[in-house]
């Protein structure tokens, strides 16, 4: 249990204490009603005495009674309704609330630190109410009256006369039949006689003489003259006098049913009293002819048991009592107490109560305790049996006696007054009363004994109880508490007698003593076990109290703390106290915070809300409902969608009572903040025909870091190429697209007139619908002017002005449960200056639904678009990007620190021109190595001239512009024929297989290629493409050798023509895909000729072999290729004709198929390569069957940035080549050997330079065919003259070489036996010329 102000050894004394009646006269209580108090109330702050009593017990022992109190109370002569007590309950507890600012315990329990009221006021309060307003029963005598206090006034005619009449009418309220109310301790009552005399308005010697009077009548011991009101009505403001009464009159003690509030009242006996009618806390109770009460109404909050209102979210059942109670205050609030008297009045009635304590009450209750004692030992002096049959004797009309079952099932036998077994009853009640607790233990328990003997259960229970508390209070302590004497009484009152209020108290009274022995858990259980259905304010009282044991256990137990006050809270809720009830929620809700049990969280939430809401505390009603929401549910759609509902109808009202305040923070749907991207730029125009825009950048792209490194790239190189091959500092690439992979630590660039387009990724975590209307951004803009300072005429923060930044709204979004989604916002700004975009806002709303949930159906709904909305509410939720970590110094490693992330606060800079592209007839499939036609259109959308257009590319063999001619007579894009790269004409037939010459200069061939062979400037006329202007350019497409696809990526360069400080250019980036497929694989051979056809005998001639394979598989498209034309293209050389084909057709390959042709190729005439200042290109084209496919007017030229590098050392084979001989002599020789033996003929040998460098040469003649094979077929010779020559040739020089060869007889001779060794002149390595293609040299020696 939670702690209290009082101990228990304070609390039992306090609350049994001796009763006494008071019965007024009219005048004396209009002199009390002068201080708006009646005579009871009067006497209340002072009813406790102030100094130890003494009084002696029947074995004449002193006994000492410490902090006596007494309750004096106007005589009521019907019971309370229990409707009337349960609201003074009600009341009292509502208006007992926790202190504002109240520091609470802090409790740590394991890993739990909860913050606890560790006191209960409303608790104590509900407490001492409840036993102040126990209805006296005939079992017990605790608050019976002992006394009756007779009060006239001095200002009466007969004073005395009015004393005997009030004397009689106390004796006929008593011994009447008529009235069983109230209850009397003894038939013979203390009467005592009170003159009231008011000092500032009576005749203080005639009350002098009255009293006297009285003396002599009732005796000193009898009687009292009390001196009040000493000061006037009128003077009570010019002095301050404490007022005692207020903290006792607003606790309505059920015993002094006075009206606060309805001015001067009284109860009397007088028959003639005008004054009919009382009221206690605003309710009515009749009063009978005589002027005492007589009923009251039932309680305005006893609650309809066919309906509970506890599922209506704004029920009635709080307001009522708030209500009353509240006006009653505030009746009260403007009322002084005791207005008329004087410090010394307050002495005088202090000394009154002590007067009567010590000389009346106290010898009073001395004197019945003596007889009733002398009665008890005379009984003990009696055999049992002997008293069994006096007690019959004297019982009298005794209801006879009955089973043990019967006993059992009802409350027992009644005893009459005068039963001795109530005697001991009385005499142990009366030593409670006086706190002589031993005496009043025996007493019990022979009471105890006696009564269930005789199974009179309510009594047995009734001494039972007392025993034990009895036990408890005894000084010393003499035997432990007997805790099974209260649950037997528990049990005996609840289960037998069905009487619920003594079971409470018995309950009440327990829990405090076992309490204070730190017996939590057993108080805890005792607790527990009085909740009931009959009651919800005492259950709730009960488990919020046995949840404070769990809690104030040694080892505290926090659960079953949180599940009690949970259960406390649902009756407090049901009894109408939603205060409490939401306070014991929240207290609980410590405890399942956090813990994952999401089920148990959302349920109470969901009543915290729901209680905060009836109690208006708005805010901490959408607070819970907004816990409910943002936690990943576990709760059912239905359910789900209630908690939406609700959620929505509290934030409604609370958006109503403040309409003009900010926009508050809307829990849903989920914003993954850093999934946040920001688009600058207009969006790309969708494909039209066979006209397709540029790819750029867009939100549909994925990121990718590597294709995102080759865009950077590609800029830097451009950008390098315009600085003369240097990257400027300030250079920072483009970003058009900013997500959480991009460099967002700088403010990003925007232009004025271009959108910006941020896209908000939403999560809806229900499994509901949300639907969100008028869906936009909200920002904050600060305009600048043209030099870059803020301007003035224009305030500096601007929201929402559609002159600054135009604002996109989406009408309707729809998120389908648990549904990811990414909303589009658009923004255009008309005004340079700086963007903060700080969030979204929108309408929450959800679709109109046909289900119920928690007794709440769908609220109306207004159609709007395509989507009935049931309820929407305003708000925004704001974009916080937190931004990258920093780990970059020391400091930043050893601590968490995190950069900024601007990309939702661009810059908007002055106006830049703006290119679209379009690429129109652009292929996507190509062939390896395939040559195409494509156009381009650069088009200018906005209103500033650009300039300096380049296009960069890692793949610039993949494309060109064609030649110089081009961009002056741009042809039309619209016939197909134009894709092709060759125009088809039909050539005579004579010009068959023999080559058709042209030639073109270098010059011809389109731009220059300078150092950066990537970077192609775009032959723009007049180098500037005008605001609206669209130029169309042919681009050539060479397939790439490589099958499969191929990703192309452009990236097309621009500036302004004026000069920008912030932005220097602007980008366009375009990706074509490209997928290529196999087709012919060309390998070429070139052979030298040893024909010597030319008349120079150069040695000019060439064979070229071509091997032509169809690569392409039978599933590809293309399945036959036709080979219709070869052509050459080379400064120096030329084909000339072709050797193999002697057919008039075409060459056909089929899939898989090769096929070789061979070409003769022959040098350029020098006419033809005559030194120019560019060299001419020389083509010739060799066509089979009769069409000729010349080039379309332009010559292309293809740049392959990976060239094969020409080794700077030749290869053997090349150096094996580099003479070419050729021997000249006759074919058969003629000589007479009878005339002469040897024979001698002339050769020249000819070694002919191919080189254009000097070489060396050496001959050797020395050389024997040493194979027999050769001897056999060619017979010996000799070469005369010089064995070996050693000569130099020049570049490409001819040199003859004369020789002689001897023969000694006839026959057939091979001549190529000279060795020719060559090298370059400034090499060292010697290599023997190849012969191997030469045809032997044979010659014909005959005899004449």
């Amino acid at each position: 249990m939670a702690q209290c102000v009082q101990s228990v050894q304070e609390l039992i004394p306090d609350s049994f204490v001796p009763c006494v009646a008071a019965l007024c006269s009219d005048e004396a209580e209009r002199l009390t009603r002068l201080n708006h108090l009646s005579f009871a109330e009067l006497l209340k702050p002072f009813s406790r005495l102030t100094s130890e009593v003494h009084m002696r017990d029947p074995n004449n022992q002193l006994h000492v009674i410490k902090n006596l109190k007494i309750a004096v109370s106007n005589i009521i002569t019907q019971p309370p309704q229990p409707g009337v007590i349960r609201k003074l309950l009600n009341d009292v507890v509502f208006g007992s609330q926790p202190a504002e600012g109240l520091v609470a315990n802090v409790i740590t329990a394991g890993d739990y630190d909860l913050n606890i009221s560790a006191t209960t006021p409303w608790f104590e309060s509900y407490r001492e109410s409840f036993l102040q307003s126990m209805p006296a029963s005939d079992h017990e005598f605790l608050n019976h009256y002992l006394a009756c206090m007779l009060v006239a006034s001095s200002s009466e005619a007969e004073p005395v006369e009015q004393f005997s009449k009030l004397s009689q009418e106390q004796h006929r309220i008593q011994h009447n039949n008529d009235y069983s109310y109230p209850k009397w301790f003894i038939p013979n009552t203390l009467k005592y006689y009170v003159l009231l005399h008011d000092v500032s308005a009576g005749d203080e010697q005639r009350a002098e003489s009255i009293y006297e009077e009285m003396k002599q009548k009732y005796g000193t011991q009898g009687c009292y003259l009390l001196k009040i009101n000493s000061r006037t009505p009128n003077r009570a403001s010019d002095e301050q006098i404490p007022d005692p009464w207020s903290q006792y009159l607003q606790k309505n003690s059920i015993q002094n049913q006075e009206s606060y509030e309805d001015g001067p009242c009284t109860i009397t006996s007088n028959k003639n009293s005008d004054s009919n009618l009382l009221s206690l806390d605003g309710l009515d109770n009749e009063v009978k002819v005589d002027g005492l009460p007589n009923n009251f109404r039932a309680h305005p909050l006893q609650l309809d048991p066919s309906g509970d209102s506890s599922n209506s979210i704004d029920g009635p059942d709080h307001v009522k009592s708030a209500s009353s109670l509240h006006e009653t205050k505030k009746a009260n609030a403007g009322i002084i107490h005791g207005a008329c008297l004087t410090l010394t009045d307050h002495d005088r009635i202090r000394q009154f109560i002590q007067e009567f304590t010590f000389r009346g009450l106290l010898p009073h209750i001395e004197k019945t305790i003596r007889q009733l004692n002398d009665q008890l030992i005379s009984r003990k002096g009696l055999s049992r049996s002997l008293f069994s049959a006096t007690k019959k004797w004297f019982s009298g009309s005794k209801v006879p006696e009955k089973s043990i079952n019967e006993l059992k099932n009802t409350s027992g036998l009644l005893y009459p007054p005068e039963a001795p077994e109530l005697q001991i009853r009385k005499m142990a009640d009366l030593c409670f009363l006086v706190q002589h607790y031993d005496l009043a233990y025996s007493c019990y328990h022979t009471a105890k004994k006696d009564f269930l003997n005789d199974q009179a259960m309510l009594y047995a229970a009734g001494a039972l109880e007392m025993a034990a508390v009895s036990a408890f209070l005894q000084p010393g302590a003499p035997r432990p508490y007997p805790a099974h004497y209260m649950d037997t009484a528990i049990q005996t009152y609840r289960d037998i007698c069905k009487n619920m209020v003594l079971a409470e108290r018995c309950v009440l009274l327990s829990a405090e003593i076992l309490k204070s022995q730190s017996k939590y858990s057993e108080a805890a259980a005792l607790l527990i076990r009085l909740t009931s259905e009959d009651s919800d304010l005492r259950s709730a009282l009960l488990l919020e109290q046995a949840a404070h044991c769990f809690i104030n256990m040694k080892s505290p137990m926090v659960r079953k703390y949180a599940f009690h006050m949970i259960l406390a809270g649902h009756r407090f809720s049901k009894a109408g106290q939603k205060k409490h009830a939401l306070r014991c929620y929240c207290q609980a809700m410590q405890v399942y915070k956090g813990k994952g049990w999401s089920l148990a969280e959302d349920h109470i939430n969901f009543t915290i809300g729901r209680q905060s809401y009836t109690l208006r505390q708005l805010d901490n009603a959408v607070s819970a409902f907004r816990h409910i929401l943002i936690n990943e549910s576990k709760q059912s759609a239905a359910q789900q969608g209630a908690f939406l509902r609700e959620y929505l109808y509290v934030y409604k009202n609370v958006s109503q009572l403040s309409p003009d305040g900010p926009l508050p923070q809307l829990p849903l749907p989920y914003i993954n903040s850093s999934a946040t991207r920001v688009f600058f730029g207009h969006d790309r125009r969708p494909a039209d025909g066979e006209k397709q825009a540029a790819t750029h950048v867009s939100l549909d792209q994925e990121y990718d870091s590597e294709s995102s490194q080759q865009w950077r790239e590609l800029e830097e190189q451009v950008v390098s190429v315009v600085n003369r091959g240097v990257l400027p500092s300030s250079f920072y690439p483009t970003q058009y697209c900013l997500n959480s992979y991009s460099d967002n630590s700088r403010f990003p660039l925007a232009v004025v007139e271009e959108p910006i387009t941020v896209e908000v990724a939403f999560r809806n975590p229900l499994k509901v619908p949300l639907l969100l209307t008028d869906l936009s951004l909200l920002w904050k803009f600060q305009p600048k002017d043209v030099s870059g300072k803020d301007d003035e005429e224009v305030k500096e923060l601007v929201k929402g002005e559609p002159e600054m930044i135009g604002t996109e709204v989406i009408s309707e979004f729809l998120i389908n449960s648990e549904e990811s989604k990414v909303a589009r916002l658009k923004l255009f700004p008309h005004h340079i200056g700086e963007l903060h975009i700080l969030g979204v806002v929108y309408n929450l709303g959800t679709i109109q639904g046909s289900m119920t949930v928690d007794g709440i159906g769908a609220l109306p709904g207004c159609h709007t678009g395509k989507h009935s909305l049931s309820m929407s509410v305003r708000g925004r939720q704001d974009l916080e990007i937190q931004g990258p970590r920093l780990n970059n110094t020391k400091e930043e490693k050893t601590s968490i620190k995190y950069g900024p992330d601007r990309r939702l606060d661009p810059i908007i800079t002055e106006e830049m021109p703006l290119l679209e592209v379009f690429f129109i007839h652009f292929p996507t499939g190509l062939l390896c190595g395939e040559i195409r036609k494509a156009y381009v259109e650069f088009v200018n959308v906005s209103k500033c001239p650009l300039t300096g257009l380049k296009v960069v590319s890692k793949r610039p063999e993949f494309f060109t512009f064609g030649g110089n001619t081009a961009v002056l007579t741009p042809l039309s894009p619209s016939a197909s024929e134009n894709c092709s790269a060759y125009k088809t004409v039909v050539t005579d037939s004579t010009s068959v297989c023999t080559a058709l010459i042209s030639s073109a200069s270098s010059v011809d061939f389109g731009i220059g290629i300078g150092s950066q062979p990537e970077v192609i400037p775009v032959p723009l006329p007049d180098t500037v493409l005008l605001p609206g202007a669209s130029v169309q350019l042919p681009m050539w497409l060479r397939g790439p050798d490589e099958e499969g696809v191929h990703e192309i990526n452009f990236l097309f360069y621009y500036e302004s023509v004026k000069k920008q400080p912030k932005i220097r250019h602007r980008i366009l980036r375009h990706t074509a895909v490209i997928c290529t497929s196999r087709s012919l694989n060309v390998r070429a051979t070139v052979c030298r000729s040893n024909s010597l056809e030319d008349e120079e005998g150069r040695g000019g001639n060439m064979l070229v072999f071509v091997d032509v394979e169809n690569t392409n598989t039978s599933e590809a498209g293309v399945k036959e290729f036709h080979i219709v034309q070869v052509s050459s293209s080379s400064k120096h050389w030329k084909l000339q004709k072709s050797v193999n084909l002697s057919e008039n057709k075409d060459a056909k390959l089929a899939s898989r198929e090769k096929g070789k042709f061979c070409f003769k190729a022959v040098r350029c005439k020098e006419e033809e390569v005559a030194t120019q200042s560019s060299e001419k290109y020389t083509f010739a084209d060799i066509i089979f069957g009769n069409e000729q496919e010349p080039p379309e007017m332009e010559l292309l030229k293809f740049f392959r940035p990976e060239n094969t590098t020409v080794s700077s050392r030749p290869s053997v084979e090349q150096l094996s080549n580099l003479i070419k001989t050729s021997f000249h002599y006759p074919e058969s020789f003629s000589h007479p050997f009878h005339q002469k033996s040897l024979c001698l003929v002339p050769v020249t040998l000819l070694l002919s330079n191919c080189s254009k460098a000097n070489v060396d040469v050496i001959v050797d003649l020395r050389h024997k065919t040493t194979s027999p094979e050769a001897l056999e077929i060619h017979g010996s010779f000799t070469w005369l003259g010089q064995t070996q020559y050693k000569l130099q040739l020049k570049s490409q020089e001819i040199h003859s070489l004369q020789l002689k060869a001897c023969f000694v007889h006839t026959g057939v001779y091979n001549l190529g036996t000279p060795r020719v060794f060559a090298k370059l002149s400034d090499q060292v390595t010697v290599f023997e010329t190849s012969q191997q293609n030469s045809m032997p040299a044979l010659i014909i020696i005959n005899n004449v």
